[in-house]
């Protein structure tokens, strides 16, 4: 009797094995022998039933992810008498930031809460959409890609004219006649706070230490094809690049006359910027606008560019040409005798001039350095230089020494002007120790920069004629000690040709006298018609 006891555990595990092998050669044999299909649909739910409660899960989810495919789309009803439209909230509506869910950080199908103005993903059972409308009472969402408003837990899809003012500021639209308009337009807009606000002049977010955007920005606002050029995003549909979608989001927002508030916040641009400079340029790190224009040119230029043709909106507002002359010594080998005297004395050296055309979408102009002697006060005087002087480094005539890559003497001369000539004043210095600034006054017009007077330009073909004249419409203002300092920017309205100073999200009204006192750092001038 023992025995048989001992031993019945034993058959039983026998038989299980027996059982569990026959199992998995009915599942091996599933494929290759259809008439063995019900005897594998038996083993298969015997081993089922011997399983774990985490496994049968995890069945679940694989039979729902193989059952996913043979889903037909569910019919979405469509309402117009949605009893929870007055619980929408426009004042806490915020379309700036990134579209991540707030919970599970996804940007896939994601909703906003048109209650609260909170992003979540999805609309289904077990979504935070439909979590949030049970947990919160709020009813009202609106697809951020699809743009289509639905009411949740309830699943119908609302079709109410009185949202189409939310899609606008989520997505702002311009007609071709609206852009063709926007330069003379005088009226202001009213935001939902009261406060009134310029489309084109609206303030932006200084996220932290992001001014040099902001600046970069509100100048670039003002080149009227690189406005007119973005503010329709059929022009730049091809593109790939999330940084070009970012700055034509950014450009309608800022040109739009309808907005919820009289501020806009560049935050997913920012983000944008800081994937594709690979950090170079990230929020909450100081960084100079110059090298940011300059980026910011050059990579959207790559993203635009077609194949066919090297050329994009950006090459036919900025880019201009210059011939460089580069004369250097090109040293001779130089044989040395075994005690280490050179042969044939010192070394020989023929001078060796190169010609080339480059092609440029930023002047840079070097400042006079400052005096180092105090007046008679006991102050430090604060230079002051025309623009005219500090021009002549473009005469063709003028050397200026460089030491990097090489020891060299160049002369620049402008042999094509571009629409649009961007300005930039050297006023810092790096060395191995610290910054310095040059606090040098450059005085220059606000309207009517003659360039023929003061640098040699070649002569136009027969059918046109010479265009270099110039107006400023921008120009860039460092505040404070290096390092340290903030931008400002002056920018012109061309409606009213009135001038505003604009620093982050102060917008104010000045004269054109304050723009000329400034300590320019940066300056963009447009071409005379």
């Amino acid at each position: 009797m023992a025995a048989d006891d001992l031993s019945s555990p034993a058959r039983k595990r026998g038989r299980d094995e027996e059982e569990e092998e026959g199992a998995l050669l009915g599942l091996a044999n599933y494929e290759e022998d259809e008439e063995d299909e019900e005897a594998a649909a038996a083993a298969g739910r015997r081993r089922a039933n011997g399983r774990h409660e985490e496994e049968e899960e995890d069945d679940e989810v694989d039979n729902d992810v193989r059952r996913a495919p043979e889903r037909r789309p569910r019919q979405v009803e469509l309402r117009r008498d949605c009893p929870y439209l007055d619980t929408v909230n426009r004042q806490v509506l915020d379309f700036d930031f990134e579209k991540f869910c707030s919970i599970s950080l996804s940007n896939l199908n994601v909703y906003a809460c048109l209650v609260c103005g909170k992003y979540y993903q999805g609309r289904g059972l077990k979504s935070h959409a439909y979590t949030h409308s049970l947990e919160a009472g709020h009813h009202v969402f609106i697809n951020l890609q699809t743009e289509k408003a639905y009411c949740l837990p309830d699943g119908y899809e609302i079709n109410d004219p009185s949202l189409e003012d939310i899609r606008h500021v989520l997505n702002p639209r311009f007609t071709t006649e609206q852009v063709r308009n926007l330069d003379r337009n005088k009226q202001w807009s009213r935001a939902l706070d009261g406060s009134n606000y310029l489309p084109g002049m609206v303030g932006l977010n200084n996220i932290k230490e992001t001014d040099f955007v902001n600046v970069t920005i509100q100048s670039l606002m003002r080149i009227t094809p690189l406005r007119n050029f973005f503010l329709i995003p059929e022009n730049y549909r091809h593109s790939k690049s999330p940084l070009v979608h970012r700055f034509g989001e950014l450009t309608r927002k800022i040109w739009h006359a309808r907005n919820f508030k009289g501020q806009v916040s560049p935050h997913e641009f920012l983000q944008a910027v800081m994937r594709a400079s690979d950090k170079r340029f990230q929020i909450g790190v100081q960084s100079d606008p110059v090298e940011f224009m300059s980026w910011l040119l050059n990579t959207m230029h790559s993203k635009l560019k077609s194949r066919k043709r090297n050329r994009s909106i950006i090459h036919d507002c900025f880019q201009g040409e210059l011939e460089v002359v580069k004369e250097f010594h090109k040293k001779h080998i130089v044989q040395k005798k075994e005690d280490g005297d050179e042969q044939n004395g010192d070394a020989g050296s023929d001078i060796v001039t190169e010609t080339s055309r480059v092609p440029f979408l930023m002047l840079g102009l070097d400042l006079p350095p400052p005096p180092l002697f105090k007046d008679a006060m006991e102050k430090n005087i604060i230079p002051q230089v025309p623009l005219f002087n500090i021009l002549k480094k473009f005469d063709g005539e003028t050397v200026t020494e460089v030491v990097r890559p090489s020891i060299a003497r160049m002369r620049y001369r402008v042999i094509r002007l571009p629409k649009y000539l961007i300005l930039h004043m050297r006023r810092f210095t790096k060395n191995n120790f610290f910054v310095e600034k040059n606090p040098t006054l450059v005085n220059f017009p606000v309207k009517n920069l003659e360039l023929k007077d003061y640098i040699p330009l070649p002569k136009p073909k027969d059918s046109e004629k010479l265009r270099s004249k110039y107006d400023l419409i921008a120009n860039v203002v460092h505040d404070g000690k290096p390092g340290e300092g903030c931008y400002r920017v002056f920018v012109q309205r061309k409606s009213e040709e009135a001038w505003y100073e604009m620093q982050d999200l102060h917008v104010t009204e000045t004269l054109p006298q304050m723009v000329a006192l400034s300590e320019a750092y940066m300056q963009i001038y447009e071409q005379h018609e």
